[in-house]
């Protein structure tokens, strides 16, 4: 009976699962496009933004769960790291009084995505990467310095240096293994977070840009599904 029972479900719940692999990216994407809306004033109330921004990570968290099952310590660096980003997305709702609690979650974010790209190969192994993003943050950090508070910029740099290094060893894993799809993906993601960074600095120490909502977000939340793809997909159930 236990048999048949489970023979009858089986393919009702995969067909479940399929079903709601389609429609995640759908609801990420809605979400996301709510919250950049509400939170960039164009007509959306912006408590709905509150909801949305932290719901658009959270998603992509149920995206990045169900990967990696090839490789558990990666699986748990990656979960770790946007669960840590979704404590920063949560602080920043606040720009003023969560700055620098945002500031330590996305940092301890990036330590463990750091982690997590040093598995495939070696911290540092490769220079190169790591002597380009040293570059571009030191360009950003100059031009943002004298719109930085002294008290902000001790944790700024701290940031800045371990974002670069986040940065530049998904972007060493990819030059070790340049067919590797997952290395691609961290390298991508790496550099839009980068991107997406910047952008908010720029915003908040430098001059308003314009939509900056949209542009901030879309990098954002970019960088963070194509660092979840850096997780090997599960294995399709037979």
């Amino acid at each position: 009976m236990l048999n048949v029972a489970q023979r009858t479900w089986a393919p009702a719940r995969s067909q479940w699962r399929m079903s709601m692999q389609r429609l995640l990216p759908v609801l990420t994407l809605l979400s996301a496009l709510i919250a950049i809306i509400a939170l960039g004033g164009l007509g959306l109330p912006v408590a709905l933004g509150f909801a949305a921004k932290p719901l658009t990570t959270v998603l992509i968290i149920v995206y990045a769960w169900r990967r990696g099952t090839a490789s558990a310590s990666m699986r748990r660096l990656i979960l770790a790291g946007l669960a840590l980003s979704l404590a920063g997305d949560v602080f920043l709702l606040w720009p003023q009084q969560g700055f620098l609690p945002g500031l330590v979650s996305f940092l301890l974010a990036h330590l463990c995505y750091i982690a997590a790209f040093s598995l495939p190969l070696r911290f540092a192994r490769r220079w190169l990467p790591f002597a380009v993003y040293a570059v571009l943050a030191g360009l950003v950090l100059g031009a943002l310095w004298p719109g930085i508070p002294a008290a902000l910029r001790p944790p700024v740099i701290v940031y800045v240096l371990c974002l670069a290094a986040m940065a530049a060893q998904a972007a060493a894993w990819w030059r070790s293994a340049p067919g590797h799809a997952q290395a691609r993906w961290a390298a991508l993601g790496g550099l839009l977070f980068l991107c997406s960074d910047s952008l908010l600095a720029i915003d908040k120490f430098a001059v308003p840009l314009p939509a900056a909502s949209l542009w901030i977000l879309a990098t954002y939340w970019m960088a963070q599904s194509l660092i979840a793809s850096s997780l090997a997909p599960a294995a399709a159930p037979r």
